[in-house]
């Protein structure tokens, strides 16, 4: 296996590459989104100060205020120009720009994906790991239910049973809320657990099947027969040959989970009441917040995209003969 000869400026100069061809594509989702949003029954003003008790002079002044009396797709235009000096504009509700809000719910998003993230790796590699291993063996078999419970149960229904067992019945945890992990490191610990639970049993049991799947995969290729027809130990063959090769599968799955987390806490941070970009958007969606929801699309695009590549560079950590093209 050749060893990997590419440079630091060889995988700065594939990211930007990266970078440009998907700059149309991310075009293209804030044009959707910007459009969309427009569409949702309700007019921002009315949905702020009443559609009752404001004089006409008063609305046409905001109304020009807030740029919505001009064509939609001036507004875009505005709204992109601004975007590209990085000005997602202001919050119609919280009167404050859009970046310094996203900043102050962000972290709370973050520390929730990453916690459920790690916890389901921490189950799922073992466990795909053990049902390979053992294929067709009890513990093969109470994986894949394990796994298959952590596919087929929506995330708000495991997420209300968790809050009914542990924190109503036993009192263990608590229910809502969010606690900076800065402020008291135990305390939101604590209210961390549920919620990272939640999220992870389902991104585990997805990674649990394709880990046993690509492990088993790797098993019955010759590299392994030939390890073993070697002598090596089978802790040797699995661990430093066969598991090496099944994770690249695995890792594109990680890859392509983190971004769904950062986007797809909506429901989980609605049933714990956790301060995140996901409860802001659906806030942001009920006040007709537009510039808000435009926002946190954006930002949770960047991240996604910076995601992406980040996976495709440790394909050749994994694999150097995966080359950066």
């Amino acid at each position: 296996m050749d060893t990997m000869t590419w440079e630091p400026s060889q995988v700065l100069a594939y990211l930007i590459r990266r970078s440009l061809t998907l700059l149309p594509i991310m075009l293209l989702m804030s044009i959707i989104v910007f459009a969309l949003i427009r569409m949702v029954p309700g007019d921002p003003i009315d949905v702020m100060y009443g559609s009752e008790g404001m004089d006409q002079i008063r609305r046409e002044a905001l109304t020009q205020e807030l740029g919505l009396d001009q064509p939609i797709f001036i507004q875009y235009g505005r709204w992109l120009w601004r975007a590209v000096r990085g000005d997602l504009g202001n919050s119609y509700r919280a009167g404050m720009p859009v970046l310094r809000l996203i900043g102050q719910r962000l972290p709370a998003t973050l520390l929730l994906s990453f916690a459920a993230l790690f916890l389901s790796l921490l189950i799922a590699l073992p466990l795909g790991l053990l049902a390979a291993v053992k294929r067709n063996s009890g513990a093969d078999i109470g994986a894949m239910i394990f796994a298959i419970l952590g596919i087929s149960m929506p995330n708000f229904w495991s997420g209300i049973l968790f809050v009914l067992v542990f924190a109503v019945w036993l009192g263990w945890l608590p229910s809502i809320g969010y606690v900076s992990p800065f402020q008291d490191f135990f305390k939101s610990l604590r209210h961390l657990i549920l919620p990272a639970i939640t999220l992870g049993w389902s991104l585990a049991g997805t990674t649990t099947r394709l880990a046993r799947s690509s492990l088993l995969e790797e098993l019955g290729k010759d590299y392994v027969r030939t390890a073993r027809g070697k002598g090596l130990r089978e802790r040797t063959v699995l661990l430093t040959h066969a598991l090496r090769n099944a994770l690249i599968p695995t890792v594109t799955m990680i890859g392509l989970q983190l971004g769904f987390l950062l986007g797809g806490t909506v429901v989980v941070e609605t049933v714990f009441a956790w301060p995140g970009v996901g409860l802001l958007v659906v806030d942001s969606i009920f006040a007709r917040d537009y510039p808000v929801v435009q926002g946190v699309v954006l930002v949770i695009a960047v991240l996604v995209v910076a995601i992406n590549l980040l996976v495709d560079v440790i394909y050749t950590v994994l694999d150097p003969r995966i080359r950066l093209g």
